[in-house]
Parts: C-alpha cells; structure tokens; sequence
C-alpha cells in the first residue's frame, strides 16, 4: 500500500484504563508508523482525558498476552512472539529507547487532575514520558503531517 509522504506522525490518546485497546492500538500503530513506514518523527501524546496511563504504573497493568504476542507477531515478517513485550510499559520504552517515539503528555492535566503540583513536577509520571505545556502542545498539533486520534 502506497503511503502519502508523513514526516511527523502524532498518535493523540485521549482515553484511559477503561479503554484498552486504544492504549494497545496506538503502541501498535507507532512501532507500524517507525519500522514499517519509516516515519521519522512519531510522537504518542496523552491528551487531558489520557493523562492518568502515565501516572507510575499503569501501563504496565496492560499486559500483552501470549495471544495477543501471536496475534500481532503473525502480521509482521520476522517478527516473534517472544520478540514483544509482557506490557504496555515495557513496549513505550521500547518505543522510545530503540525507536525514537516521542511519548508526552499534557502536564496542564497533569496539575488538574491532581497528581502534580506544577507542569513541571514529574514526581509521579514515568520517566520516560515528557511532559509539555499548553505551547509545546498546540505547536505538536499544528506541526504535524498526520494526526491520529485514540
């Protein structure tokens, strides 16, 4: 399938715990984005409904199920189960670490929603999530090629 050039993919994840699978599809759909589409710049960004998978711990609550593993492994050449990760948290930093997906989330919600003191207190985020401001964030969307909405 022929893909429209895309320099700058944001997958925008509006949604909690009590949806999943919009967690487990935009992983899916950032790791597709790099190693299969060869976007260069992706970022998964949480918006101020999704703010609460980045608080210590969450992602790792989703776990990727041997099912799950074969599922996705068989729709991608030379991937194997055993290659995925047992969690959500365990693929993020996947993503960022070998990959260069840019996980953030909007630190304003953060404040809000009662688990900072200020867009900058990190204290109970994980440490692989930046948190942006209300700039840094409208210039994310309005810089970007393709937006994605989870």
């Amino acid at each position: 399938m022929e893909i429209s050039k895309i320099d700058k993919l944001l997958v925008v994840v509006n949604s909690g715990m009590d949806k999943p699978y919009n967690q487990y599809a935009s992983y899916a759909i950032a790791f597709t984005a790099k190693k299969v589409h060869n976007i260069p710049n992706v970022t998964i960004f949480y918006g101020p409904q999704g703010v609460e998978m980045v608080k210590k711990g969450n992602l790792a609550k989703l776990s990727c199920s041997d099912d799950l593993k074969k599922l996705i492994a068989s729709q991608f050449e030379g991937l194997s189960p055993d290659d995925l990760p047992d969690n959500l948290e365990q693929m993020a930093r996947y993503l960022k670490e070998n990959l260069g997906v840019v996980i953030a989330s909007c630190a304003t919600m953060h404040v809000a929603q009662g688990f900072a003191t200020s867009i900058d207190d990190t204290t109970n985020i994980e440490d692989f999530v930046m948190p942006l401001g209300i700039p840094d964030v409208t210039a994310a969307a309005l810089s970007a090629d393709k937006i994605l909405y989870f």
